[in-house]
């Protein structure tokens, strides 16, 4: 395997991503390593080769966005919208994460280590998201296909407006927001937990586990309802 490193203290981000979306691209099972990003955003942004970045330090906004078979490792934490409209392969940031993360991600695996900030998930749409700490209020908003595993606590509101996605909770909900309820975990959720936390290298017990799916109340228009759900 080739190995490539940028040094964002001497090179541009758009010098690494323009490698990243060339040169890499035409390489198979090519490795970049990324030393001092300090914050910079977009960092390995619109990955569409099996590539693998490491980036070693702390990434800004929109890591690993857009992310399609490529493999994206962050040793720190990660700003707004990492691993956001993510297509497929895998983004894992080892420390913590801002807002939005995962957002819109129609699939792949997003693994945050820590916690994860304000509407992680937000209109997932089929991506896959297991985070080992807590997550803040409104995650999973909207959220209309795949999976949340969350190993720590969640805010409020989680799960509003939940469509057909499927929300995992170890630890305590602050509150469920508008059409999210607790259902009884059923075998094909040991299972598909038990393949998440492995993917992700967390050693939980999938029993531990709450999950949340829609009530499916909002999925037509009730006038009756006086806007009260």
């Amino acid at each position: 395997m080739d190995d490539v490193t940028f040094d964002l203290a001497q090179n541009k981000v758009s010098d690494l991503n323009h490698y990243l979306h060339t040169e890499a691209a035409q390489k198979p099972a090519h490795k970049v390593t990324v030393k001092n990003p300090g914050g910079a955003h977009n960092i390995a942004v619109g990955l569409d080769s099996p590539v693998e970045v490491e980036v070693f330090g702390h990434a800004g906004y929109y890591a690993g966005g857009m992310n399609k078979t490529g493999k994206v490792i962050i040793k720190g934490s990660a700003g707004t919208g990492v691993g956001e409209n993510m297509m497929s392969g895998v983004v894992h940031v080892q420390g913590f994460a801002s807002n939005g993360a995962g957002a819109s991600a129609h699939g792949g695996l997003l693994v945050i280590d820590g916690d994860a900030g304000l509407r992680c998930g937000i209109s997932l749409k089929g991506g896959d998201i297991v985070v080992g700490g807590s997550v803040g209020s409104f995650s999973a908003f909207m959220a209309q296909a795949g999976r949340m595993v969350i190993c720590g606590d969640a805010g409020d509101a989680l799960g509003d407006s939940l469509y057909e996605a499927v929300l995992y909770v170890k630890g305590n909900i602050k509150s469920l927001g508008a059409d999210a309820q607790i259902e009884p975990l059923t075998e094909a959720d040991i299972t598909a937990l038990t393949g998440l936390l492995q993917q992700a290298g967390l050693n939980h017990d999938p029993q531990s586990f709450k999950k949340v799916a829609s009530k499916r109340e909002l999925y037509h228009w009730n006038a009756d309802a006086n806007q009260e759900y």
